[in-house]
C-alpha cells in the first residue's frame, strides 16, 4: 500500500517520499529587488534538511508590478537567476527536489502604483482599481510568464508550478466573477491561462513536469464551485498540465456567501474530485499538518501528494518527525541521528 513515505515518480521527476513544501511567502526580499536573500535560502534548504521531497519555492513574480508586495521574489530579470540557482543547488545536496510558482498577482498587487486585472474591479473597498489590460497587453504578459519560466529552467529547477488560484491574475482570468471583457480572453475564460500553459512548456524539458495550483471553488456569491473547476482544469490538462495542486478561495472576501471549512483536511474533498474525474495526479493542502492523518490521504487514494504548509513554518524537520512517529524508513542526516528513535 501507498503511504506517505513511499517513493512517487511523474514524468522525469522522482520524489523520495510525498511530502511536499508548498509555495509560502516570506516578504524578505531587502532591496525590493526581487532577488532572493540568505533567509530564503536558510528556509528553503532547512526544509531539505528536513525531509521534505519536493520544496517549491514561493510565488515569484513576472514583472515587478505583479508582485504582491515589494518584498516578494521575482523573475522577470536574469540578475535574479543566481541566487536561485544557489537556493536548488543545495537543495538537491540533501535530497530535495526543488519548484518554483511562477505568478503574478493582478488585482491584488497592494505595492503597485497601478495595478492590472481583466476587468478594472478592485479586491475590496481597500484596494485599488486595476486597470485593465488592453488585449495586446494580455498577450505579452504571456510573454512574461514564458521569459520567468524560461530563467527558472536555466536555476535548475525541477518543475515549475503556474498560480492559477488565490485570487491572482490567472485565477482573475479563468473566473467569470473577476473577468468581464468583451475581447476574445473574456469570452473563452481559460484562453489566458491555456496560453501560458503553452508557453511554458515551450521553455521546460520534455520531462518536467507543469504543476498548476488553482482554487477549485471561490467563496463569494456567484463564484464558481467545484464542478466549474474540473472544467477548467479539463481545459488546462489537454492544454499541458500534469499534476494539479488543488487550493480554494482567494478571490474575495472571505465569509461573502459561505467560507472555508475549519476543520483538518476540508480541501482534500476538491482534490479527491480532480484526480477523480480528470484521472489526474493532485497535490493536497489544507490543514494536513498531522502525520496520521497526512498518511491516510496516501493511504486512501484521495491524494498523490501532500502538501504541508504551516506545519513546516512551525517545524523545518516535519517529515522527519512524521516518519519516526509512522515508524517509516527515512534517511536521517548523520548528525541528526542520536536525536531520534530506533526502529
Amino acid at each position: 500500500m501507498e503511504h506517505l513515505f513511499s517513493p512517487y515518480k511523474i514524468k522525469g521527476l522522482e520524489l523520495k517520499n510525498r511530502v511536499v513544501m508548498p509555495p509560502m511567502c516570506q516578504y524578505s526580499v531587502t532591496n525590493k529587488d526581487g532577488i532572493a536573500t540568505d533567509w530564503h535560502y536558510i528556509h528553503y534548504v532547512s526544509r531539505a534538511i528536513g525531509g521534505a521531497s519536493l520544496i517549491i519555492i514561493e510565488m515569484t513574480d513576472v514583472e515587478p508590478d505583479g508582485r504582491i508586495s515589494d518584498y516578494d521574489l521575482g523573475l522577470w530579470s536574469d540578475e535574479q537567476i543566481p541566487a536561485l540557482e544557489r537556493i536548488v543547488e543545495a537543495c538537491h545536496k540533501h535530497g530535495a527536489k526543488v519548484g518554483i510558482q511562477i505568478a503574478h498577482a493582478g488585482r491584488k498587487a497592494e505595492d503597485a502604483d497601478e495595478p492590472v486585472a481583466p476587468s478594472a474591479i478592485p479586491f475590496d473597498e481597500k484596494s485599488k482599481t486595476p486597470r485593465e489590460l488592453s488585449t495586446e497587453e494580455v498577450k505579452e504578459m504571456v510573454e512574461k510568464f514564458r521569459l520567468a519560466v524560461g530563467r527558472a529552467v536555466k536555476a535548475g529547477v525541477d518543475v515549475i508550478e503556474l498560480h492559477g488560484a488565490h485570487g491572482y491574475l490567472i485565477h482573475q482570468f479563468h473566473s467569470a466573477y473577476t473577468n468581464k471583457r468583451a475581447d476574445e480572453y473574456g469570452k473563452e475564460l481559460t484562453k489566458f491561462g491555456v496560453e501560458i500553459i503553452q508557453a511554458a512548456k515551450n521553455e521546460m524539458p520534455a520531462e518536467m513536469p507543469l504543476i498548476m495550483r488553482i482554487s477549485a471553488r471561490e467563496y463569494v456569491e456567484g463564484g464558481y464551485g467545484i464542478n466549474e473547476a474540473i472544467e477548467f482544469s479539463r481545459v488546462y490538462q489537454k492544454a499541458g498540465v500534469d499534476l494539479f495542486h488543488v487550493s480554494a478561495g482567494g478571490e474575495g472576501p472571505i465569509a461573502a456567501a459561505g467560507k472555508p471549512g475549519t476543520h483538518v483536511a476540508y480541501q482534500v474533498p476538491l482534490a479527491r474530485a480532480i484526480k477523480q474525474e480528470l484521472n489526474i495526479p493532485v497535490i493536497a493542502v489544507g490543514r494536513l499538518d498531522e502525520p496520521v492523518l497526512a498518511n491516510a490521504v496516501i493511504g486512501n487514494d484521495e491524494a498523490d501528494l501532500v502538501a504541508v504548509g504551516r506545519g513546516m513554518l512551525r517545524n523545518p524537520y516535519w517529515a522527519l518527525e512524521a516518519a519516526a512517529l509512522l515508524h517509516k524508513e527515512m534517511d536521517l542526516p548523520k548528525q541528526y541521528v542520536p536525536g531520534f528513535p530506533r526502529n
